[in-house]
């Protein structure tokens, strides 16, 4: 497989057909597209999470509000991983499924063991909401109907 070099670009004025042109001629394809608006003032009381703390895994804050929602990317990953912890299969094909299924860590890497691994704690607080859904009941009578 190629190597692949990617480069984040802080803008200072804004972006246009004109600066596109320059990275495509210069070998670069776009591949995300990263935006940020101010939000109306909010008292600290009133945010999800203490400042410097970050959201976890699974969800996101929310565009009209400072509360947090889910992210279902996330949300489907954690399933996965699930499932596939409650398979006891190990870090290493979990991390390959997650990965095929084109998956990708908050950081846009692909999943590896340790990646895996550091999620356990998430998957142990989001567990029982996760056993509690409709959604696991459904995968679970798959998994069961597999073996």
């Amino acid at each position: 497989m190629a190597k692949v070099e990617r480069v984040r670009q802080i803008l200072s004025s804004p972006f246009g057909p004109e600066e596109l042109s320059e990275q495509t001629s210069q070998g670069w394809r776009a591949v995300a597209i990263e935006w940020e608006r101010e939000l109306p003032a909010v008292r600290e009381e009133e945010l999800p999470l203490k400042p410097g703390e970050e959201t976890p895994f699974g969800l996101q804050i929310s565009k009209e509000s400072a509360q947090l929602e889910e992210n279902p990317t996330e949300r489907e990953a954690l399933f996965l991983m699930m499932e596939l912890t409650v398979e006891e299969g190990p870090y290493t094909r979990i991390a390959e499924e997650l990965n095929r299924k084109g998956f990708r860590t908050r950081q846009g890497t692909r999943w590896n063991p340790v990646s895996v691994f550091q999620m356990l704690p998430r998957l142990i607080e989001v567990g029982p909401k996760i056993f509690a859904t409709d959604e696991w009941q459904r995968r679970k009578q798959r998994l069961k109907a597999s073996q």
